[in-house]
């Protein structure tokens, strides 16, 4: 491990003198400060910045800093600290903001776990300044407990908005909490910031991060993109929550409307039983009983009805101002407003867009037999350990597989230097509407596929007398635009299968790859289940 330089006490731009170290990270280092001009305390992050972006950190990083800051600190007053200055030094960008009310995260996480309740009630803070932003088309992108500060009346307040955003970089600071998709270095989007929420939840709960840090970059980022991720031991009722957000695939993972309910849930529940001067214990004691109220950990008892309601005043205060700027995006609870992705697996929404609580497995009843012949020329018969059959063109194999506790599962299958796949999704709960699942879903396909356009409109079909929708879309990966074909199809009210075939779109009407398709369509066989 490389020492990191201490600079406390030293005078940074001639203005700010550094008092005393605030949190440390990788690549991230933040101080209480003072502003001698001013007379007043700060907060000072030196933050270090991708290699091909550092050219772009006078003006374009420097820029959007401010601007970000700023347009947040009005949607969500008091949320986001105000940008006092921003420079560039060194491939390391200088941030100076007002001091937050609170302790960062990384302080508290230094002191134990924490109990679930006092995890629900920090991510529920930090969501709605997720929500606010995302609606205003603003990333995080660069979200760690460094960045998140929280007192004891529940107030959550989040910095660092605008250094990274949306951005096809790879991160380069507190990379245990990069997402999979950042870790590949394929770009960042809405569902980035929602892995990070989840991340920080876990480690709350858990007192550790789902991915450790590996002591290099990058051998962080391939266990982040590689590694599975062990469930949470500690998380209770925010369990479904959290491995919810965890899902490697970010069109997978639950939305905000799903996840603002199920925390909201929590923080009702736990005040309804909370005595009214009962303290709320935000540290956990790992040897109380669960639910119990345990020890403090330093700082003044604070009942529970002064935390719980303060987070619940702070969602209010947001979303009110979210609805005078023009509506609550994803808002809709509805069948159709939050039905959850046909890819969807794990601990998805049901129709009624709340996480359901953890249940006994029961066996579906058997799908309709179908009855096709042999693969035809230049295919294989492949029968998949899950049950399903399907005819794929010869030296295709499986490139990789997704599973859950649930039993759901994505299989993407394909072959070395071809650029096609086809990904082969079980889901366990779905919405009753097929059209509505592709619906749903295609808020997050713009918002995580790079030059996203729907083709046409989403299409109810008969599949061999099975409800289905067809949906077509193009996008952009590693520079080559491509065109998906999606057929998604119940086998009973909230069980069902997709397939997605991708093919470059240049490509897209070859006679191959029509045919292809065909026989996709043809040969599916989903077993038994």
């Amino acid at each position: 491990m490389v020492k990191v330089q201490d600079f406390t006490g030293e005078l940074v731009a001639g203005r700010y003198r550094l008092l005393e170290l605030a949190h440390r990270e990788v690549g991230r280092v933040g101080w209480h400060g003072h502003d001698l001009d001013l007379a007043r305390q700060v907060t000072v992050t030196r933050s270090r910045l991708p290699e091909h972006r550092r050219e772009d950190a006078e003006l374009g990083t420097v820029a959007r800093i401010q601007r970000d800051s700023e347009l947040l600190g009005m949607i969500c007053p008091g949320r986001v600290p105000a940008v006092v200055d921003v420079f560039e030094e060194n491939g390391f960008v200088w941030t100076v903001t007002e001091r937050s009310p609170g302790a960062p995260l990384t302080e508290l996480l230094g002191r134990g776990p924490v109990n679930y309740v006092g995890a629900a009630r920090v991510g529920l803070g930090l969501l709605d300044v997720l929500v606010a932003a995302h609606r205003e088309g603003v990333t995080h992108g660069d979200l760690s407990p460094g960045q998140v500060c929280a007192d004891e009346r529940g107030t959550v307040t989040v910095t660092g908005f605008g250094l990274m955003g949306a951005t096809a970089s790879s991160r380069v600071t507190a990379p245990s909490y990069a997402s999979p998709e950042q870790a590949r270095g394929e770009g960042t989007g809405p569902a980035a910031d929602l892995w990070a929420l989840g991340a920080i939840m876990y480690a709350m709960v858990e007192g550790r991060p789902a991915i450790r840090d590996r002591g290099r970059l990058d051998a962080t980022l391939r266990a982040v993109d590689r590694l599975p991720i062990r469930a949470p031991l500690s998380a209770g009722p925010l369990a479904p929550a959290i491995q919810g957000l965890l899902r490697w695939d970010p069109l997978e993972r639950v939305p905000e409307p799903v996840v603002r309910e199920a925390l909201t849930r929590i923080l009702k529940e736990e005040l309804d039983d909370a005595a009214p001067t009962a303290p709320l214990t935000l540290l956990r004691d790992t040897g109380a009983a669960p639910g119990s109220a345990g020890r403090t950990h330093g700082g003044r008892a604070v009942s529970r009805p002064v935390l719980l309601g303060g987070a619940l005043a702070v969602t209010v205060l947001c979303f009110a101002v979210l609805t005078l700027a023009g509506g609550i995006p994803g808002g809709d609870t509805s069948a159709s407003g939050s039905a959850p992705s046909p890819t969807a697996s794990g601990t998805l929404p049901t129709a009624a867009g709340t996480l359901p609580r953890p249940t006994a497995t029961v066996s579906p009843t058997p799908s309709p037999p179908i009855t096709i012949g042999e693969a035809p020329a230049g295919f294989h018969r492949y029968q998949a350990p899950q049950g399903f059959s399907i005819d794929l063109p010869q030296g295709w194999k499986p490139l990789r597989t997704k599973g859950s506790t649930d039993v759901s599962y994505r299989i993407t299958f394909g072959a070395s230097g071809d650029p096609r796949t086809l990904a082969v999704t079980y889901s366990t709960r779905l919405g009753p509407d097929p059209v509505a699942v592709w619906s749903a879903l295609e808020p997050s396909l713009r918002g995580e596929s790079s030059g996203y356009q729907r083709v046409g409109d989403i299409r109810a079909v008969d599949y061999r007398g099975l409800k289905g929708a067809d949906m077509e879309w193009f996008s952009v990966s590693q520079g080559v635009r491509e065109r998906t074909f999606g057929r998604g199809f119940l086998l009973s009210d909230h069980r069902g299968f997709s397939l997605r075939w991708t093919t470059p779109a240049d490509d897209w009407n070859a006679s191959a790859n029509r045919r292809a398709l065909d026989v996709f369509l043809q040969s599916f066989q989903p077993g038994s289940r």
